[in-house]
């Protein structure tokens, strides 16, 4: 009997954040291409749920927090009756291995860089992220060969997956935030990523919702409530910069990236939803390895990422830089311009 006939329920595990989740879900559509018939469970955090649940080919989605406060016991019964047939560790998680090898799921994929893999799952995948040339969408696609499935599509392929499946968001925003939207060209400035990247100083930030607004455009501060208090007291007072920290839902926030025209942002999770709705997306990026934008730059048809100096000698060096903040904010205005 054939894997696409075996297989039925596939889990994949991906346990962090919105960026790495977006760059995820390509390989969701590439499975189920390949095994149409199999459903698709995704295992994540249940904030990045708004996001997966975008993707039709997605047919179940299980949030860990609330499996994570059972007892031991609980939890592998939980997981034997999700009644899985392969569990795909895309983002190793020690627990999870040791839950998918208790409640004896019979394919059990991992990367073969983590030892406690050797002795929780029976197929393990040798690739390196860290010392890749490839896109972290595509280095997902290693996970896929003891599927069968060997090719690794190109970004080009990959962006056409998402274009071909991702769903709008149906939220309904504030009035209020309707009227900013539809008054004039909006560009969302999102500062903060949580510690996930090297971030654009907040006083470029500052500079360019200025320049921009009083070039016309509306200007939308964004982030969660945690990241506004921040920030929120020193954005510029302007009839046309408007603070959105902490008042949406991701729904909501999915719904605002969709009707603006530009996000500007560091590498996180908001500037890979807007690359994946095909607004304009400007990236700011560190050329160091891993976190350069050859590895986490947004997919979409409409990025373009900024780095300040691509041949930085520290960044080459791997050592800790600043670079970043000397990205001019004349450049990213030119482009929004």
């Amino acid at each position: 009997m054939s894997l696409q006939h075996k297989i039925k329920r596939i889990l994949i595990s991906r346990t962090d954040s919105i960026g790495d989740v977006a760059l995820t879900l390509p390989m969701c559509v590439w499975i189920k291409q390949h095994f149409p018939n199999a459903q698709i469970v995704y295992l994540g955090r249940a904030y990045t749920k708004p996001i997966i649940s975008k993707f039709a080919v997605v047919d179940s989605f299980e949030d860990w927090a609330s499996i994570e406060n059972l007892s031991q016991h609980e939890q592998i019964q939980y997981f034997k009756n999700l009644a899985i047939d392969a569990i795909i560790h895309v983002f190793p998680n020690k627990k999870i291995a040791n839950l998918g090898k208790k409640a004896q799921i019979p394919l059990r994929i991992g990367s073969s860089h983590r030892i406690y893999h050797w002795l929780t799952c029976n197929v393990r995948v040798n690739f390196s992220r860290k010392r890749s040339d490839l896109h972290e969408s595509q280095l997902n696609f290693h996970l896929l060969k003891p599927l069968g499935l060997l090719q690794i599509p190109s970004i080009q392929e990959i962006d056409n997956l998402c274009r071909q499946q991702l769903m709008e968001s149906k939220a309904k925003l504030p009035n209020a935030i309707e009227k900013i939207l539809s008054e004039r060209k909006t560009v969302i400035l999102h500062p903060k990523s949580q510690g996930s990247a090297l971030e654009w100083p907040i006083e470029n930030y500052f500079q360019l919702s200025k320049n921009l607004a009083n070039a016309g455009f509306n200007v939308l501060f964004s982030g969660t409530d945690n990241e506004g208090v921040l920030f929120r007291n020193d954005i510029p007072q302007h009839d046309h910069i408007f603070d959105l920290t902490g008042k949406l839902t991701l729904d909501e926030f999915m719904v605002c990236i969709q009707k603006s025209n530009t996000l500007v942002a560091c590498s996180t999770g908001p500037l890979h939803i807007a690359g994946l709705y095909g607004i304009q997306t400007i990236g700011l990026y560190s050329p160091r390895i891993p976190i350069h934008p050859g590895r986490w730059k947004p997919l979409g048809s409409q990025v373009t990422v900024i780095v300040f100096n691509e041949d930085c000698p520290d960044c080459k060096a791997g050592k800790n830089c600043s670079c970043i903040a000397h990205i001019p904010v004349s450049k990213v205005e030119q482009l929004i311009q």
